[in-house]
């Protein structure tokens, strides 16, 4: 994600919360940096549930701030991400399409 589309995340989420922006982005950007880790160097493919779940544990883990405020943080962040992904596939549905198998 670059710069610009994390930030409209966590607009996204500070508006729809009452979470200050800064306690916001550091939620975000941590459990973020956690899926970059593991999308670097793992080749494991995780079901969605299994993954949000790891990534809010490491996150709680890191951030120290309280589990219901994190999940809820990040389940807004994953619906913004939902929203934006739906929004690409009807502009850019070639994005979406499952390549040749190897």
């Amino acid at each position: 994600m670059t710069e610009q589309e994390i930030n409209r995340a966590v607009q996204y989420v500070t508006a729809s919360t009452s979470y200050g922006r800064d306690m916001v982005s550091d939620i975000i950007r941590t459990g973020l940096s956690e899926l970059e880790s593991l999308a670097a160097n793992s080749t494991t493919q995780f079901e969605r549930p299994v993954l949000l779940e790891y990534v809010s544990r490491w996150t709680i883990q890191r951030t120290g701030l309280p589990e219901p405020l994190v999940r809820e943080v990040l389940g807004y962040a994953g619906r913004w991400l939902d929203d934006m992904c739906k929004a690409v596939a009807k502009e850019k549905p070639e994005l979406f399409a499952e390549g040749p198998s190897s």
